[in-house]
């Protein structure tokens, strides 16, 4: 067995470091390794920067050693794996601020929490709050037992099958610090995970206040009614004096908490505990009230007046008389509806007409109330509030007086409102995975505590709603605030021993929820920062020294102080749920998409899991948050559409595994699968782009504005590709193919070019691009377009830019059916930010060639820099052509293509050829002549000297029938019949002796090819009428001829095309594919 060896990482000095772990979220560094390949770094693989001087002793794997910088052995492997740490957020900053204190670090403890402690009582903790306490009386009365019944079971059934989903993202590998946020972002994708982890950083920030505004109504309701600031004059100004009570306690409060959390965060975990034993006491409390009412029901009258519910908080007997010694006296429920305490006072006549009675508000267990909670009993806000089954006399129809002791509903209750209400109560399930990195066993205790939790609070909240419309009378039920029992909490009269272990545990529960609430809002908010998906939150990912997120706190309370100035706690709990159940259902997402996309890296621990329950639970959540609040649910998704799109739009640089990323391959996948792999129909027909670029020697593109007039191409969509070459062979050249393509994707991020980049080393420029014009794209998405530009330096050089690779890319495109597109001037194109006032786009269409030259100038159009520009096309007519009629027809078929454009027709007639066509041609084949004769060897040049003087012998004589022969091979943009008149044209005008007359004037024009002649004689006379008419355009669209079948001439054909070009600034050789791309047809 090979000798074992250690790693160790090392600083910037050099000295090795003790207690180094991994960081806490994985993130891939790059690292070079000794044959120039990157690397990942990543818990399993051993990266770190090894000691060069170490060598391996063992002879065992020797065959292996050279890899072994790069590839660790197994032992090695299992020794790091075996001592993986998960840090908890904020831990790593504090670590760091140590050792900067002092000469080592301190060494980490590994995590020790079970599921017990670890997951199932902070879950527990979690859900069971406010709500249940302050809340869910009033829910049982108004909704009814079968009512409340639906409400839990849709709100736990949520959340039981998110818990489900989550369980199996949670067991699917390490789950690092960060929770829930980091389940959805790496399952999701940067752009949702930013979204939802912001959405989800907004919930648990308006839990935090809805946990306050708790506190204050607790404190100011029940605790001590004479601290508040604001006093009501009148009953009807109560709620009104109550909320601005709740600001400014709040406002203080959550000062006061935001302090302590800031200064010593270490004591509200280490008070968790004691906030948790409150609320176990609580529940404890309310069931053995429970069963205390079965043989010993507790004494709270409730005073009635008909069947209406009186306040019994402003009188002391719950009657009109009173016997005091022999005389009868009004008591003080008769002067509140009196205007005076004798007995013959006006009254009012609903006072008059009812008895006063009083009921039990806690009947018991065995009293048979259950029957009258069963159904539902919602109001209207301001009804008063009554008791079925009591005999009422009404009064005249005169509304009532809010001003009479009556027990009034504050808001109205509908089955939706009550269920946002009562969501918060069952929130709290991510609390155990919130703590994976704390946790001995995350991928064992997560599903096991979680799932626990969860049906303990569901049987919790199911008994409870059972027991207290079992328990206590319906109007007490809904008294929301217990006015009806002298201002006492309608749960706590139902708790044994006293009504206090209630008051008291729930002031502490929901105090110790609000802090835990600002205590790990802020750090979720440091670890979205931290991320740099969201580029203006970075800020937020700073803080203290120990990492404590300084910044993120006074977010998070500024946030804060916006639910307590809503100051009602019925008006906040909607918001949260809306929130959260945004979470939840983006939770059951990801896992179905996992599922259904069967990704290789899916193998959860946790089996029970399908993606039906986390459709049916994702669903559930889509639906509860229109149930809740359709308005509130529209706004939610509103803000996480716009954090994804300004992710999207800022370009989230991660690349996390995602869901999202597999999907996009599926997808991909199949529509590629799907796609027809031949050519499209003329209706669907797009450029799909090759883009050749020329790089330098520091792998920097020579023509940015090639990429500037694809961007402005794309109008029509469809797929682009920029390709190079570099010569040479990979293995010497990978390094330069990354600077490469890294520096060709930096340019079209600036120009804005969506497409892809291909970069290919060959041992020659000519094959690598054949190879790039071959096998680029995939299936029925390969580009059917290639853009080049004119390569400008081709007299100089027959290197890269020559036009030996031009000429062979011009006919290698022509054999693979692919358009082409030349530029040239492509420097003098228009960048992306300029902007055309006017002006005029040129077509000059010669021949048709499947009618890429009318769509281009189309889709330059849609772009913002040609925009404002006109269409203008021209075609040549013969001297046999009616020019009037090509005019009226081509007017027609522009009409037909639904493509506005002037039409002019320019006639060009049969001149005799120029001096100047016959000098150009002449300096065109001593050229070539010379070049030639550079590539010959010394006998061959000889050879070839002699040979051309044997032909300029006998030129003359043979002149004639050079001239009366058919150019064979050439290829002409003429028709038949042109080609057939021009044959006997040439013949009667070039006879013999009318060639002997020309040839007078220069004896050696008598030597020239008469194929080439003609050939510059139409180049020249064409660019003369394009320079005339088209000389002031923005740009100039032409046919491009493709070059002669006969190799000799390729140099030539350069010349051709210079001569055709010469004297415009802007130029756009087109050259169709040989199919039709544009149809008159719908």
């Amino acid at each position: 067995m090979p000798t074992n060896f250690t790693v160790l990482p090392v600083d910037d000095e050099g000295a090795p470091k003790e207690g180094t772990s991994l960081d806490e979220e994985n993130n891939l560094e790059v690292v070079a390794s000794g044959d120039g390949i990157p690397k990942e770094s990543s818990p399993f693989i051993n990266n770190t920067d090894i000691d060069k001087g170490n060598l391996y002793e063992g002879k065992n794997l020797a065959l292996f050693e050279e890899e072994m910088d790069r590839n660790p052995m197994v032992s090695s492997l299992l020794n790091r794996l075996a001592n993986y740490t998960n840090l908890t957020q904020g831990v790593r900053e504090h670590e760091e601020a140590e050792n900067n204190e002092g000469p080592r670090k301190k060494e980490i403890k590994a995590p020790r929490m079970g599921t017990f402690i670890g997951v199932y009582l902070p879950c527990l903790q979690n859900i069971l709050g406010v709500i249940l306490f302050l809340r869910l009386t009033w829910i049982v009365g108004a909704a009814g037992i079968f009512g409340s019944f639906w409400i839990v079971f849709m709100c736990c059934a949520c959340t039981l099958l998110t818990a489900i989903s989550m369980s199996a993202i949670a067991t699917n590998g390490v789950v690092p610090a960060g929770g829930s946020y980091y389940m959805i972002s790496r399952s999701l994708g940067p752009e949702f995970g930013g979204a939802v982890g912001i959405c989800f950083y907004l919930g648990t920030t308006f839990a935090g206040a809805m946990y306050i505004l708790g506190t204050i109504e607790i404190l100011l309701t029940y605790i001590v009614p004479s601290a508040a600031i604001f006093k009501a004059q009148d009953p009807s100004e109560e709620n009104t004096a109550l909320l601005n009570n709740m600001r400014v306690y709040g406002t203080c409060a959550i000062t006061l908490m935001a302090t302590v959390v800031f200064v010593g965060v270490k004591y509200v975990n280490k008070l968790a505990l004691v906030f948790l034993a409150c609320v176990i006491l609580s529940i404890l409390a309310i069931y053995a009230g429970v069963i205390k009412t079965a043989f010993n029901p507790p004494d709270f009258p409730v005073c009635m007046l008909g069947n209406r519910t009186l306040a019994w908080q402003t009188f002391d007997v719950c009657a009109k008389f009173s016997i005091e010694g022999n005389e009868t006296v009004t008591t003080q429920l008769w002067q509140l509806f009196c205007d005076s305490p004798y007995l013959n006072a006006t009254c009012n006549e609903y006072f008059n007409l009812n008895n006063v009675t009083v009921i039990q508000g806690i009947p018991g267990i065995a009293s048979g109330v259950i029957v009258d909670n069963i159904w539902s009993t919602y109001g209207s806000q301001g009804e008063m509030l009554e008791k079925e089954g009591i005999p009422s006399v009404p009064a005249s129809g005169d509304a009532p007086d809010t001003g009479l002791p009556y027990v009034f509903s504050d808001i109205a209750t509908y089955f939706t409102m009550l269920v946002g209400i009562y969501f918060p109560s069952v929130t709290g399930i991510m609390a155990g995975s919130n703590r994976s990195g704390d946790l001995k066993d995350a991928q064992k205790s997560i599903p096991t505590g979680t799932l626990l939790a969860i049906i303990t609070t569901s049987f919790i909240y199911f008994t409870c709603i059972i027991l207290f419309g079992a328990c206590i009378e319906g109007v007490l039920l809904r008294d929301k605030f217990g006015e009806s029992v002298n201002g006492n909490l309608v749960i706590g009269m139902l708790a044994w021993p006293s009504p206090w272990v209630i008051v008291i545990g729930s002031f502490f529960s929901t105090c110790g929820a609000g802090l835990q609430s600002l205590t790990g809002a802020p750090r979720l908010m440091q670890a979205i920062a931290r991320d740099g998906i969201v580029p203006f939150l970075r800020v937020f990912g700073h803080g203290k020294a120990n990492g404590e997120p300084t910044w993120a706190l006074l977010l998070t309370a500024g946030i804060c102080e916006i639910g307590i100035l809503i100051a009602s706690l019925d008006s906040v709990a909607p918001i949260l749920s809306m929130f959260f159940l945004m979470c939840y259902m983006f939770v059951n997402l990801a896992c179905a998409l996992q599922t259904l996309l069967k990704t290789p890296n899916w193998r959860p621990r946790f089996k029970y899991y399908h993606w039906t329950l986390s459709f049916l639970g994702m669903s559930l959540c889509l639906a509860l948050m229109f149930i809740c609040s359709w308005y509130y649910a529209l706004v939610a998704m509103v803000i996480a559409g716009c954090i994804y799109k300004y992710i999207e739009y800022r370009g989230a640089e991660k690349e996390w595994g995602d869901g999202i990323r597999g999907l996009s391959l599926n997808a991909a996948r199949y529509a590629l699968l799907r796609l027809e792999d031949g050519p499209p129909h003329t209706k669907n027909w797009r450029p799909q782009l090759l883009i050749l670029l020329n790089l330098d020697a520091e792998q920097n593109v020579k023509h940015p504005r090639l990429l500037s007039l694809t961007t402005q191409l794309k109008a029509g969509k469809g797929l682009s590709i920029v390709g190079s070459v570099l010569e040479g062979t990979f293995l010497e050249r990978h390094a330069d193919v990354q600077s490469a393509e890294q520096n060709i994707k930096s340019l079209m991020g600036l120009e804005k070019t969506k497409g892809f980049c291909q970069v290919v080393v060959s041992s020659n420029r000519r094959d690598g691009v054949s190879h790039l014009t071959q096998s680029s794209g995939l299936g029925g998405m390969k580009p059917n377009t290639v853009l080049v530009t004119w390569p400008e330096l081709w007299r100089q050089s027959d290197g890269p830019t020559g036009w030996k690779n031009f000429v062979d890319m011009v006919r290698e495109t022509t054999a693979a059916h692919q358009a082409l597109l030349v530029t040239k001037n492509i420097d003098s194109f228009p960048p992306n930010q300029e902007r055309f006032a006017g002006g005029t786009i040129d077509i000059w269409w010669i021949v048709h060639d499947g009618g890429l030259l009318m769509l281009l100038p189309f889709l330059l159009s849609q772009h913002k820099v040609w925009r404002k520009c006109k269409m203008r096309i021209f075609t040549v007519a013969q001297i046999d052509d009616n020019s009037i009629q090509m005019k009226k027809d081509l007017h027609l078929f522009l009409y037909q293509l639904r493509l506005d454009a002037e039409v002019e027709v320019v006639e060009m007639l049969d001149n005799d050829i120029s001096a100047f066509t016959y000098e150009r041609t002449l300096v065109m084949e001593q050229r070539s002549q010379m070049l030639k004769q550079m590539q010959l060897s010394k006998n061959e040049r000889e050879r070839e000297a002699q040979l051309i003087h044997d032909r300029n012998a006998a030129a003359h004589s043979s002149a004639a029938a050079k001239v009366s022969l058919a150019p064979e091979g050439v290829h002409m943009t003429w028709t038949k019949e042109k080609i057939s008149a021009e044959k006997n044209r040439n013949k009667e005008s070039l006879s013999p002796e009318g060639v002997r007359d020309i040839f007078n004037m220069k004896p050696e024009w008598g030597n020239l090819n008469q194929s080439n002649v003609r050939r510059m004689h139409t180049a020249v006379r064409l660019n003369e009428v394009v320079v005339n008419k088209s000389q002031d355009a923005r740009l100039v669209l032409l046919n491009m001829p493709g070059p002669p079948k006969n190799r000799q001439g390729d140099e030539n054909y350069m010349e051709f095309l210079e001569v055709l070009t010469e004297g415009l600034n802007r130029v756009l050789m087109v050259r169709g594919g040989g199919s039709e791309v544009i149809t008159i047809y719908s």
